[in-house]
């Protein structure tokens, strides 16, 4: 059995079609994270794919916003399917349920917490290594970021992980083993980071500490009860089976080019419960050779064998009424008009072949009327034919009288008159004295010293190269304001190949360089 996370990064814009991109990933389960998309964005070809059941979490506060999706292959349906961590989104049968403890919460919170589309959790039958059957619950999360200029985003990712960690125990506690994946939006330890500059306020992190209690040690045999109640019951798959292995990330800045030169970081993890990862976790890899976000995959290999459900639960989008037939979409009313004429005409087929006699009237009638159309469609034609067709400045034109021959000819005789000499003035100014080559310069020359373009960009100091223009995005007082940077990737300041640390700002209202 095998499953892959990845940050897709908006699932309509992937580079292939979504079907060529699934099956490229080789795998059972795919669950995917950002996939920006709302259901009344949501397109047939991303909710009905060959080969596979889906299983969306919209988001309801934003547009184009977070979201996340689960595709199984049809050797993998699930059991169960439900969407959100609280329950509070769950209105159908085929739930999945243990949802623990949550008087910590205040209801407001709860569907604040799952108003975002940030989890999808399934159910599966496994037969594990030991011919067995077992439960096993995927659950695919998008955690939040932690804004730094939003302190309350702090909080709610917080909030959030609490709410992950009593669903996911109550799950383990219930009902067999519990695999969790996705964004987590944190790296965990200093290994996992390009750059970590301050170790000191790197574990102090808040992210970093609830990452330090929910996940175990595997190295230390014993299920040890942490600090605050948490037990360690689920590993880091990928750390399992690569504990010392350098530059492993998962996420790049897109916009600074760091993936050339790996300057990133590993926020997308597989974690299941401690026995499932010891007993039939095979391999967990990261997959950065995959492009076409600015995540790349991470899939980890199992022994156990998935036991399809005989039927989707009713989670899965091909029952929703706009997939399953039962809601016209607007498709329906363009139809196209050849096929209307061409069920009239049958239907007048069928009609003439009940009676011979109705027959014959019909078709008298259908010829009288034929005929009369054809007729005036001749009469039309003619006209057209003899107008020409007329272009959309003929309507804007003034209508021209009707004037007398000879007139008609003395107004063009005058007219090419001043023609020609407007043509002579024209040549003699111009032609013979072309601006373009005054003092024996070329036309090139000419035009640049007469449009002046940008100022040529500075080059930087690390490299000697030609700078690259930016603009402050970020709100504040240099917001809109623009200025240089080496044009090189972003990077370690170790690697001689990444960007260098030249800045220079650009003032608006000259554009001189400060």
């Amino acid at each position: 059995m095998k499953i892959v996370s990845w940050n897709i990064n908006g699932i309509r814009a992937t580079r292939s079609g979504l079907k060529e991109t699934l099956d490229s990933l080789d795998a059972d389960i795919i669950c995917l994270q950002e996939t920006k998309v709302t259901r009344d964005l949501l397109d047939e070809p991303s909710a009905i794919v060959e080969g596979y059941n889906s299983y969306f979490s919209f988001s309801r506060v934003r547009s184009g916003y977070s979201g996340v999706a689960t595709f199984c292959k049809s050797s993998s349906t699930p059991w169960a399917a439900e969407e959100g961590l609280s329950g509070i989104l769950t209105n159908y049968t085929g739930s999945i349920g243990c949802y623990g403890n949550t008087d910590e919460f205040l209801a407001e919170e709860l569907q604040s917490l799952d108003q975002e589309g940030r989890a999808v959790l399934t159910r599966h039958r496994i037969l594990n290594s030991e011919d067995k059957e077992e439960t096993l619950t995927v659950i695919n999360v998008y955690c939040p970021r932690a804004d730094p200029e939003k302190p309350e985003r702090k909080t709610y990712k917080l909030r959030f992980y609490r709410l992950l960690q009593v669903r996911a125990e109550t799950i383990l506690q219930n009902e067999g083993h519990v695999i969790i994946l996705g964004d987590i939006n944190t790296s965990h330890k200093p290994l996992d980071h390009c750059d970590p500059s301050d170790l000191e306020a790197f574990e102090e992190n808040a992210g970093r500490q609830w990452l330090n209690q929910f996940l175990g040690d595997p190295a230390s045999s014993d299920k040890v009860m942490a600090k605050d109640g948490g037990c360690g019951q689920f590993f880091d798959s990928f750390r399992y089976f690569h504990p010392t292995q350098k530059n492993a990330f998962t996420c790049w800045c897109s916009a600074s080019g760091a993936r050339q030169t790996n300057y990133g970081t590993r926020i997308d993890y597989i974690m299941g419960n401690r026995e499932l990862v010891e007993k039939e976790f095979l391999d967990s890899i990261i997959m950065p050779e995959v492009e076409g976000s600015d995540h790349c995959p991470v899939k980890t290999f199992m022994k156990c064998q998935s036991i399809p459900a005989p039927k989707c639960p009713p989670l899965c989008t091909k029952y929703l009424p706009e997939f399953a037939g039962r809601q016209q979409k607007l498709s329906h009313f363009l139809v196209k008009k050849e096929k209307l004429e061409n069920s009239t005409l049958v239907s007048n087929e069928v009609t003439s072949s009940q009676s011979s006699t109705e027959g014959e009237t019909i078709l008298t009638v259908q010829k009288r009327s034929s005929d009369k159309l054809c007729s005036n469609t001749r009469k039309k034609s003619k006209v057209v034919a003899n107008s020409g067709q007329g272009s959309l400045l003929g309507f804007f034109r003034p209508v021209a009288q009707k004037v007398p021959l000879a007139q008609e000819q003395e107004k063009r005789d005058t007219t090419n008159s001043k023609k020609e000499n407007i043509e002579d003035t024209i040549t003699k100014d111009f032609v013979t004295d072309p601006p373009a080559l005054k003092g024996n310069q070329p036309q090139a020359a000419f035009w640049k010293s007469l449009l002046k373009g940008p100022p040529p960009s500075p080059n930087c100091k690390g490299h000697g190269e030609p700078c690259v223009l930016r603009t402050v995005k970020k709100a504040g007082p240099n917001y809109g304001r623009q200025f240089y940077v080496c044009a090189r990737p972003e990077g370690h300041s170790s690697n001689p190949q990444a960007r260098c640390n030249f800045f220079l700002w650009l003032t608006k209202k000259t554009g001189s360089e400060d």
